[in-house]
């Protein structure tokens, strides 16, 4: 069956369940199949191509240039001429790149530097006269909306303050319900906080007196904080090499005030050029690191957090939930994606569906985000059976906890990845992903078992659907575990899905016990 036959006959379904009705050939949702935007910032440049109509679109194409544009604003009031330069060639690139991607027009929005310049209107008429490309240059209240939106983008349940610092700026929005509130722009980004004179002492009381003038007006105390911006992606990355964190996916990253604080002090007393050759972190980015670092201690300690998490999603990715339909925006962009990976890469598309029906009796007591996870595992059971068999598990799990997934944590990536492992295979021991398994505490790691190994064994049992060849009922109490089967289901139930079969109710510690259905 092709891939447009496929869509089509998932998407006729009438009853979708849990996992709602797909929106992937929806017109508004087939209108956003490849959206490019491009942030002109303080310090950088960058384009993305989002490619796909999924709530969780794959990026087609990154590419950013730390041009500087906003170096020196304070003290010029103009734009860096070095920094205007390569910022236009950017561009240039950029248009033409976009047009033999297909993604014209382009959405380009500037933000700090290019609102506050002298010639900032003269570098937006050049743009347009020498690429094409009209910069709508953003006000600092519509600059923090949109850094709020991509982080919901990504984290629809999202509620706190989001924090998002760039060259010249530093925005703050109020998050919740789905919905951007209360904003505030500051201007606390490191060029700007570079140009201020009277030293350290000067610039630390500046950093306090704007914070806590933004704390007043968005009124948070206690709440939980999204980092946005790439000056604090490197402190946090900085955070997981002092920790020796196991997964270096920085989205949903989590730290704790107190972990932070130490993390600063840390970088405060290190040599920047080891801790840039550690991290890989361009020089120009690791600069603004001990500014940044200033920022936050205030922000931490004025705004009393009770966690801080990063997020990968900012401004870019607001752009692109703008454009999205209100029945779009309100998916789930984990279900979502794993349901365009089953469509693109599954044997049989559709079949996630009932494999999640066939095993929920399994699951009965799970909260409402461990039923999340399973739907996304049922759905992504089979979308690397292309790999080599003696490495498939393995990539399974590396696919469910490195790929570029909104709406996921890191303990939820890790039971995800370690779910699709057993799906493949029945030991983890000797893995070299084990040092990832201490994100999981005992139970979840039991858990992730079971629902690997019944994938396992529902994936074997029926090709087509393993409700029409039987049932299943888990008694946790009597620790009994039981196959009722259908006539069909008794043909199907060879050596390899018994021996699968026991192997489900070995992980659950129960007596297996095989019956026949009534009729």
């Amino acid at each position: 069956m092709t891939d447009t036959a496929a869509l089509a006959d998932i998407a006729s379904e009438d009853d979708w369940g849990p996992f709602g009705r797909p929106l992937f050939d929806d017109p508004s949702a087939r209108a956003l199949s490849r959206v490019g935007v491009v942030d002109v910032g303080s310090n950088s440049v960058r384009m993305v191509v989002f490619d796909g109509a999924a709530r969780s679109p794959a990026y087609f194409y990154n590419e950013k240039i730390m041009c500087g544009l906003g170096k020196g604003l304070h003290e010029t009031g103009k734009l860096n001429p070095e920094g205007r330069r390569r910022a236009l060639s950017a561009l240039k690139r950029f248009a033409l790149l976009a047009e033999g991607m297909g993604s014209s027009p382009l959405t380009v929005v500037a933000t700090a530097a290019t609102r506050e310049a002298a010639d900032g209107p003269d570098f937006q008429a050049e743009v347009l006269r020498e690429t094409g490309l009209k910069l709508w240059v953003i006000d600092g209240d519509e600059e923090a909306r949109l850094s709020a939106q991509g982080v919901l983008l990504g984290w629809p349940d999202a509620q706190g303050i989001v924090c998002d610092i760039g060259g010249n700026s530093m925005e703050l929005a109020r998050i919740g319900e789905g919905k951007v509130g209360k904003r505030v722009s500051t201007p606390l980004g490191p060029f700007r906080l570079q140009q201020v004179e009277g030293g350290e002492k000067k610039r630390q009381k500046l950093i306090e007196r704007v914070i806590t003038s933004a704390q007043t007006s968005i009124k948070s105390t206690g709440e939980r904080i999204y980092l946005v911006g790439g000056s604090w992606r490197v402190i946090a990355r900085l955070d997981m090499e002092r920790r020796n964190y196991p997964l270096t996916v920085l989205h949903e990253y989590r730290m704790t005030p107190q972990s932070l604080m130490d993390t600063l002090d840390w970088i405060a007393t290190s040599d920047l050029a080891l801790l840039r050759a550690r991290t890989g972190t361009s020089t120009e980015r690791m600069e603004l690191v001990p500014l940044a670092c200033e920022v936050l201690r205030e922000l931490i300690r004025i705004l009393k957090p009770s966690e801080i998490d990063v997020s990968a999603y900012g401004i870019r990715e607001g752009l692109l939930y703008e454009q999205m339909p209100d029945r779009l925006r309100r998916r789930d962009p984990l279900i979502e994606a794993a349901r365009m990976a089953e469509l693109t890469s599954a044997r049989v598309p559709g079949f996630g569906k009932k494999l999640y029906e066939f095993l929920l009796p399994l699951f009965k007591s799970a909260d409402e985000e461990r039923h999340r996870l399973i739907k996304a595992a049922c759905l992504l059971h089979d979308t690397t059976w292309r790999a080599h068999p003696d490495y498939r598990a393995e990539v399974c799990f590396d696919n469910a906890t490195r790929a570029n997934l909104g709406g996921l944590d890191h303990p939820g990536r890790v039971f995800l990845g370690l779910s699709l492992l057993h799906r493949y295979k029945n030991s983890r021991a000797g893995s070299r992903l084990e040092p990832l398994f201490r994100l999981l505490n005992d139970d979840q790691i039991r858990d992730a078992e079971v629902l690997g190994k019944a994938m396992r064994f529902g994936a074997m049992f029926s090709a087509a659907d393993p409700s029409e060849a039987g049932s299943l009922s888990w008694n946790p109490r009597k620790r009994t575990l039981e196959l009722a089967l259908t006539p069909r289901g008794r043909d199907l139930f060879g050596e390899v899905a018994e021996a699968r079969f026991a192997s489900l109710a070995n992980s659950l510690k129960a007596i297996p016990s095989i019956v026949s259905a009534r009729t």
